[in-house]
């Protein structure tokens, strides 16, 4: 697929800071002694990773707004465009050698996510959409699965940790949904668990308490993979409300129902 210029941009940082994420993964194992060392160590990979996005993206689109992990928020001179990074989506994982972690980039205009990033470089996928062409992986389209029937269909989700006050909330939803599903995952890494879904890996994803840099890459490619992702709350809103429910058509409005309760 040729893409726009904006996410032609978008991809370059996205491989960009992959490769200096990949480089600094490859050093995690030796820091497992330290939990101390190894956290640190990780910040400094964020943080230098999320410059690297940053020079690419502001460097080529200079009047451009920016909102991201670490590095704060910025207006920019122009109002309508923002972009949304999270230069590592899975810290966790990161941290503890575990390889599923994501690049997550997003370009708003005027208040709708107009185009989406999520890149694995652990295992070279790269997640991408724009609105009104479709969603792909590498050189493959996606779409979301065709399962139709609750109980073939599997499903993830965060799991609130550090004694979270959501935790009551989501035992809660597990407790309606597992009985009625094929199966939960936990895989730590809201992007890509919103890349999946777009995939046809999972069925349906659904969390609470994230932030927007979390969720602007990923929902406009399960919007363009043809599911349908909504606020938790009908009335609120995804990115600024943090919380969001994601599946295929065919089965969105029963999982929706449970998950809302």
């Amino acid at each position: 697929m040729v893409g726009s210029a904006n996410l032609n941009i978008m991809i370059k940082a996205a491989r960009k800071a992959g490769r200096s994420l990949i480089k600094d993964f490859r050093e995690v194992e030796n820091l497992q002694v330290s939990v101390k060392g190894a956290g640190d160590f990780v910040s400094r990979a964020d943080i230098h990773a999320e410059k690297l996005i940053k020079e690419e993206l502001i460097g080529a689109r200079p009047t451009y707004g920016w909102l991201a992990e670490e590095g704060g928020e910025d207006e920019g001179q122009d109002p309508t465009r923002r972009w949304i990074v999270d230069p590592l989506d899975g810290t966790t994982n990161f941290l503890h050698g575990l390889p599923h972690w994501a690049v997550s980039i997003a370009l708003e205009h005027k208040g709708q996510i107009v185009s989406g990033v999520v890149y694995d470089p652990a295992k070279d996928e790269m997640f991408f959409a724009e609105k009104g062409a479709g969603a792909w992986m590498n050189e493959s389209r996606l779409r979301v699965s065709g399962r139709s029937r609750m109980i073939e269909s599997i499903f993830s989700t965060g799991l609130p940790f550090g004694g979270r006050s959501d935790l009551p909330a989501t035992l809660k939803d597990l407790g309606r949904l597992m009985p009625v599903c094929a199966g939960v995952r936990r895989f730590g890494a809201a992007a890509l668990d919103l890349a999946y879904v777009a995939a046809g890996r999972y069925d349906g994803y659904w969390e609470r308490r994230l932030n927007a840099w979390d969720l602007a890459g990923g929902m406009i490619i399960v919007k363009e993979a043809g599911g349908l992702v909504e606020p938790m709350n009908p009335n609120g809103d995804i990115l600024e409300d943090g919380e969001i429910v994601a599946a295929n058509e065919a089965i969105f409005t029963g999982f929706a129902k449970i998950v809302r309760g």
